[in-house]
């Protein structure tokens, strides 16, 4: 054997090595060292315990077991392609995760409460007039722009009008915005004719605080407050949103059918707290009733120069009460992200608006949208049209968003932490108390449900139990019928976001319309079927 490459007779046993690591595909496999030729025959020794002898020979020949160059192939193979270390392992892990962490709320002083307020009430009662006063009195809309619109109403013949207008300038933004030294207003005119109840009740669940405007003007308050009128209606929509403090603006006291009368003013109270008592207001701590007039701007800011007009009324004006004497309103800032969108629109990118219900979101964070589960990325962040690098529960949010297209996002989707997702699903159960409705309500009824900014189609699968309204003592029933409460199983043609109400109230009150009015109110008490937060 001259090139120590051919057959060895002489060769020991083949003896596996049961211990030897095993194969690693994709590793060098480095080949054993060259065997020198020898230069006399050797003794092969009788067992694997003797030692080799020594001999002058420049290169004895070393005939190991057979597992033995697996061994000594494994150090080339780890010097060729050397193992990460342990450390920069766990940091790429850790740069991987940050990616989705939850933002931290940090208050650094900046950060006013934010507190958005919704004008109801029935049609012409006189919102949008308070509302513009609001803005001339605030600064908001400046001396030489009220007299433009005063000149425009006169010439279309509605001089009483042109406040109204500095409010609705623009239909599509009838949102604005307003800083006082202790807290920013955000003003919602919401429309009072019946056939855009939908917009109102999107603009009540954007709203901490509503505002019930009543004409005290003879026969109007009436009208709007009967039966078919938006008064009651509006009322029992705005409590059914989440809103927890309401004030009644009795407007038009200065009309010549009014004329301050103190008897009117007792008679308006008389009539409409038992009801607004019946939507879930309690009278002591969420109603303050404030005699004002739109168009003059008594008690709005002020208390009317002739002091003779309203001197029966000792309590707060309306600005006074909603700066220093409006009840805090209970923000979650390190909760989970949950923001509901109430709408979108394409500009260079996919940008939604909403509202913040819980949580704080960066610029640059990573979120995911339910119910389809769609990760993003937010870009620009603008909190009532100013941008920002960061915005926390309660804000009127604007974002633009990285990883999703304008047709894939619908009004009702919530934004969500990717550590958090919200629930989703199909079927649920809700304890419902009928409002109006002249037929019974049985398994297979189908209605309108309103949930935060979603409209679903819901069908009534069964009755579970009809409750008593005092002692919540409940009763088997097949069928629910007026002024009744009841918990009900319903199922919706599609998965939408909704929560227990005990978990977050935002996600979890509801209203059921039926051939253009509100039947009943609702609130979801266990959700049946779907997915819920991620595993």
């Amino acid at each position: 054997m001259d090139s120590g490459r051919g057959f060895n007779p002489d060769a020991p046993a083949f003896v596996p090595n049961f211990n030897a690591p095993a194969f690693v595909p994709g590793q060098a496999w480095g080949a054993p060292p060259p065997v020198a030729p020898p230069a006399a025959e050797v003794p092969q020794p009788e067992s694997w315990d003797e030692e080799m002898p020594v001999d002058e020979a420049p290169a004895p020949i070393e005939t190991p077991a057979a597992p033995e160059p697996v061994r000594e192939a494994a150090a080339p193979a780890a010097a060729a392609a050397p193992a990460v270390p342990a450390e920069k392992r766990e940091d790429a892990i850790q740069a991987l995760g940050k990616k989705f962490e939850r933002a931290v709320y940090v208050d650094d002083g900046t950060h006013k409460e934010h507190v958005n307020i919704v004008f109801i009430g029935h049609v012409d009662a006189g919102k949008s007039t308070i509302g513009g006063q609001l803005m001339f009195l605030t600064g908001m809309v400046d001396k030489r722009t009220l007299e433009k619109y005063e000149k425009e109403a006169k010439e279309k013949g509605r001089e009483t009008w042109y406040l109204s207008w500095a409010l609705d300038t623009n239909e599509e933004e009838r949102e604005k915005g307003k800083t006082t030294e202790k807290k920013h207003f955000t003003i919602l005119d919401a429309p009072g004719h019946k056939s855009y109840v939908p917009n109102m009740i999107n603009g009540a669940n954007q709203a901490d605080l509503a505002v019930l405007v009543i004409s005290a003007r003879k026969g109007e308050f009436e009208t709007g407050f009967d039966r078919g009128g938006q008064t009651r209606e509006h009322a029992m929509l705005v409590k059914t949103a989440g809103v927890k403090h309401l004030v009644i603006l009795v407007n038009k006291m200065d009309d010549p059918s009014v004329a301050w009368d103190v008897e009117r003013w007792n008679e308006i109270q008389e009539r409409l707290t038992p009801y607004l008592k019946k939507c879930g207001f309690n009278p002591k701590t969420d109603i303050t009733y404030i005699p004002c007039s739109g168009l003059t701007g008594a008690f709005i800011k002020d208390r009317p120069e002739n002091s003779e007009q309203g001197s029966w009324y000792t309590g707060p004006c309306f600005i006074e009460y909603i700066d220093n004497m409006l009840p805090s309103i209970s923000r979650d800032f390190d909760g989970p992200v949950r923001c509901i969108i109430h709408d979108k629109f394409s500009e260079m990118g996919t940008v939604v608006i909403g509202k913040m219900e819980s949580g704080c979101v960066v610029k640059g964070q990573s979120l995911v949208i339910m119910p389809n589960r769609t990760v993003v990325q937010v870009m620009q962040i603008w909190s009532d049209e100013v941008e920002t690098d960061r915005v926390v529960c309660g804000d009127n949010i604007r974002f633009k968003l990285k990883g999703v297209e304008e047709a894939e996002v619908q009004n009702g989707f919530i934004i969500c932490s990717p550590d958090a997702l919200c629930s989703v699903a199909r079927v649920f159960d809700a304890e419902v108390l009928i409002m109006d409705h002249k037929s019974i309500i049985a398994p297979g009824y189908s209605c309108v449900m309103h949930i935060q900014s979603a409209i679903e189609e819901v069908v009534v699968k069964n009755v579970i139990c009809t409750m008593d309204k005092k002692t919540n003592e409940k009763k088997k029933a097949r069928f629910v019928k007026q002024d009744e409460k009841a918990i009900l199983r319903f199922e919706s043609s599609e998965l939408f976001c909704l929560e227990p109400f005990k978990v977050l109230p935002q996600l979890g009150r509801f209203t059921l319309r039926d051939e253009g009015k509100t039947i009943a109110i609702g609130k979801v008490v266990k959700v049946v079927s779907g997915t819920t937060e991620a595993n």
